[in-house]
């Protein structure tokens, strides 16, 4: 059987791994194991995209597919992630997809779905798809006659998206200068107009989308032009989404970048100090750096560790009862607000933080002190080999026996791209560094 699901939905090149008729079959399939639940009318499904060329065609594809399997679709336009989580549960949809492939360049892109509650399609679901396009051949199922779906667009939904933001949380953000860059992404539209609207001074950029520059040297996987509109325009905080707008990294006064541990560390403190952080707990994974743990403790906080991947922290969190998780990366989750990463939602809240305690950000992000911490990506052929070569084993081993007890070495692939993700930490920067580029250059050597 096919494994086309990763951590994020199905991601790849589009057109390559993305044909018309696969994404078709994939429509089909999603359609019957979405629509199990109902049975007395035809199911609601929503989808979004955001900016790339590609979203279109596939867009067409996935509604055609999902149409002739028997459901409605309704077609929300460019929209950010968490907008089609929200939406889901707001119109009462019975599910959802999103075609976007994130912080990756234009030419990727990816589908994944919702169920009814606005969480991501838990594996069972993904394999149930997978099992079905597997066993379509040339029979698919299609749906007859009045059990037809229709396919309609609804009107302003990333509006409507940005709007309930608002209800949901109205920081007075008056007397606030933000440098807002929205990765020529999903929230290109909304995010200045939302923090405008709030009170604040907002110089936009990244905000043009054309179809291919999306995530291109701009957004939350490419600070250093944000660092510097910062410090040019003499703005008070600088705030960088990625192409679908469920992550957020933050700048500060001085032009430092305010990476995802930071944003966890200061908005935990802040609801800790509040009595709102229910179970004690945030949930982070095992990419977080040691200093928010440390800083952590030191406020009496629990820290529970996951596998990487923003659905295996919300799955900690329902199950502990915690109210806030995230990724290093910029994946945060307040399930006050919503049931997946948020950047705007995480966004506002930050604001809220800064003007409540009338600090610069650099300030409020001494609340953590992070350890030296280095990574490389090195791209590969194949994702998996490289733990049967003994060689890199072998040179991962005498590295982590280098680090002594005094820090760690982590090897694993990417859930969304074809790289290894190679991260060191530990007191010394320079042998954190030489470890990740000796281990990354040699998997690149012998993988790549």
């Amino acid at each position: 059987m096919g494994k086309y699901f990763g951590t994020d939905g199905i991601r790849g090149r589009a057109s390559v791994q993305f044909p018309p008729l696969f994404v078709f079959k994939l429509g089909i399939a999603a359609a019957h194991v979405l629509s199990k639940e109902v049975a007395d009318r035809r199911p609601l499904i929503l989808i979004g995209k955001d900016t790339r060329i590609s979203g279109d065609f596939l867009e067409s594809a996935l509604a055609a597919g999902m149409a002739a399997g028997g459901c409605d679709i309704m077609l929300l336009g460019v929209i950010p992630t968490p907008g089609v989580a929200a939406l889901t549960r707001l119109l009462q949809a019975d599910a959802a997809a999103v075609i976007s492939a994130s912080h990756n360049p234009y030419y990727d892109n990816g589908i994944k779905f919702f169920t009814a509650d606005g969480y991501k399609l838990p594996d069972e679901l993904e394999e149930q798809i997978e099992q079905l396009i597997d066993s379509y051949g040339d029979q698919l199922p299609f749906a007859t006659d009045d059990k037809l779906g229709r396919i309609s667009s609804y009107q302003n939904a990333a509006g409507e998206y940005a709007a309930w933001l608002q209800e949901e949380q109205a920081p007075n953000l008056l007397g606030l200068k933000i440098v807002v860059d929205t990765a020529n992404g999903a929230a290109s539209a909304i995010a200045g107009p939302l923090f405008e609207s709030l009170g604040a001074a907002v110089v936009c950029m990244a905000n043009e989308p054309d179809g291919c520059n999306i995530n291109l040297n701009c957004g939350s996987t490419h600070l250093d032009a944000l660092c510097q509109r910062v410090l040019s325009e003499r703005a008070d905080i600088g705030l960088a989404f990625d192409g679908d707008a469920d992550r957020i990294l933050a700048v500060d006064e001085n032009g430092q970048e305010v990476d995802g541990d930071h944003l966890l560390a200061i908005l935990a403190t802040d609801m800790k100090q509040k009595g709102e952080l229910a179970a004690n707990e945030l949930v982070v994974t095992q990419m977080s750096n040691m200093g928010l743990k440390l800083a952590m403790e030191k406020l009496g906080v629990q820290v529970a560790e996951t596998k990487v991947g923003d659905r295996y922290v919300l799955e900690r969190m329902l199950e502990s009862g915690a109210v806030i998780g995230g990724e290093q990366s910029g994946h945060i989750i307040l399930s006050r607000y919503n049931t997946t990463g948020d950047g705007l939602a995480a966004a506002l809240r930050l604001l809220t933080v800064v003007q409540e305690h009338d600090q610069p950000l650099s300030q409020l992000a001494q609340v953590m002190h992070k350890m030296p911490q280095h990574m490389l990506n090195p791209t590969v052929k194949d994702k998996e080999s490289w733990r049967d070569d003994a060689e890199i084993m072998d040179l991962i081993a005498v590295s982590e026996q280098r680090l002594a007890g005094r820090g760690r070495i982590l090897v694993r692939p990417s859930g969304t791209e074809p790289k290894i993700r190679v991260m060191a930490e530990g007191e010394d920067a320079a042998t954190i560094r030489a470890i990740v580029e000796e281990i990354a250059d040699l998997i690149s050597k012998k993988m790549g």
